[in-house]
């Protein structure tokens, strides 16, 4: 999201809370920032990637521009998420407070119930296709 779209996000959060008398979480995308910045993370440093769409392009007929998102280049700011998550698990702080297998939950009338990552579909296929291949290549 841009600095300018979290603006405005801020600006309604904060109208939001005017009539409750509360304060938003941050003031703006610089308040913000600076708040996803000072979480300890172990040391993963940020990384960024560019992107660009190449995928097939449409016949346009004269006078007609192609989308600018397919001639744009993007640039992705991130942390290795796999560096994040093992640094999570050799934290004490969260020793308790998270699941890392996944789980199905049902509520009391048998009905799935999809509250958590780790209670959807994708992590239980995740792990169900690791352990298969595992038991394939063990049984060699």
């Amino acid at each position: 999201m841009s600095a300018a779209s979290i603006d405005i996000l801020c600006t309604l959060w904060a109208a939001s809370l005017d009539e409750v008398g509360a304060d938003p979480p941050f003031t703006g995308h610089s308040d913000l920032f600076k708040t996803i910045d000072a979480i300890p993370v172990g040391g993963v440093p940020w990384q960024s990637a560019t992107f660009t769409y190449d995928g097939p392009r449409p016949e346009l007929p004269d006078g007609v521009e192609m989308p600018k998102w397919m001639e744009s280049e993007y640039e992705i700011w991130f942390r290795d998420p796999r560096l994040l998550f093992k640094n999570m698990l050799a934290n004490h702080d969260f020793h308790g407070s998270f699941d890392y297998a996944p789980f199905r939950q049902y509520d009391d009338k048998g009905n799935r119930r999809y509250e958590h990552l780790m209670s959807g579909d994708w992590a239980w296929k995740q792990a169900v296709s690791i352990h298969l291949i595992f038991r394939c290549c063990t049984l060699r």
